[in-house]
């Protein structure tokens, strides 16, 4: 009569973060994410990509080569890859940060603009402070100041971009808009108005005001600060 044997994979000791993700969304449950460190949230995310591997070390690594988690949520692809994520583990965090921009946008644009200006102002540079090159945003309100669109007019470079006041006002007429916030990234991070901001800002409500159409801001957008033409005097 023969005997069983036992599989060698059942004599070898657990891993020894065996349970540890079982614990982690115990604690997000219980606790809510105050309750967890930037990296275990991390980690969350990287679970379902990565359903093999401890995914902390990978976690820490990749918060101290972004800085933070909005930046690493906002990585292109590309470079999420080149440090060593799979295709699957990029997608996993590019679609949270795009979910998670989206949503700020939804609540940000709800009921009269101006009413929530600070929303507003919060969106944009979640939007784009972490863009590397410059881009020209419109945001565009019907005459009672309520939300009806959101683009991106124009793309640049790392600090100019081209933007033509009758296609603005081309623009604002297509989608029957009554005002417009302006608002473009300086990714330099200073965010002082230029020669050339003020100069263009001007031509575009020289552009729209036979037509009836308000500036109410234009909004330069930097890596920690924003700074806006109407608080300055300028609009």
């Amino acid at each position: 009569m023969s005997t069983a044997t036992t599989p060698d994979s059942a004599k070898l000791p657990k891993p020894h973060y065996a349970g540890h993700r079982d614990r982690l969304r115990a604690r997000l449950f219980e606790g809510g994410a105050d309750a967890l460190p930037d990296y275990e949230l991390l980690e969350l995310l990287l679970f379902a990509a990565i359903p093999r591997r401890d995914v902390k070390p990978l976690a820490k690594k990749l918060l101290a080569e972004f800085k933070d988690l909005w930046s690493l949520l906002n990585a292109k692809p590309d470079r999420l890859m080149a440090f060593g994520l799979s295709e699957a583990a990029a997608a996993s965090l590019v679609a949270t940060g795009a979910v998670a921009l989206r949503a700020h946008k939804t609540s940000a644009v709800k009921g009269t603009l101006l009413n929530s200006w600070q929303r507003i102002v919060d969106y944009c540079r979640a939007a784009m402070a972490h863009e590397k090159t410059e881009q020209f945003r419109l945001l565009f309100l019907d005459r009672k100041n309520q939300f009806i669109a959101e683009e991106v007019h124009q793309r640049g470079t790392i600090d100019h971009t081209p933007v033509y006041p009758r296609e603005v006002v081309k623009r604002a007429l297509e989608v029957g808009a009554g005002a417009l916030v302006l608002v473009h990234n300086h990714p330099s991070g200073d965010t002082q108005p230029s020669r050339d901001d003020i100069a263009m800002t001007c031509a575009i409500q020289d552009a729209c005001a036979p037509l009836d159409i308000t500036i109410h801001d234009h909004l330069i957008i930097g890596a920690d600060d924003v700074t806006s033409f109407k608080a300055l005097g300028l609009l």
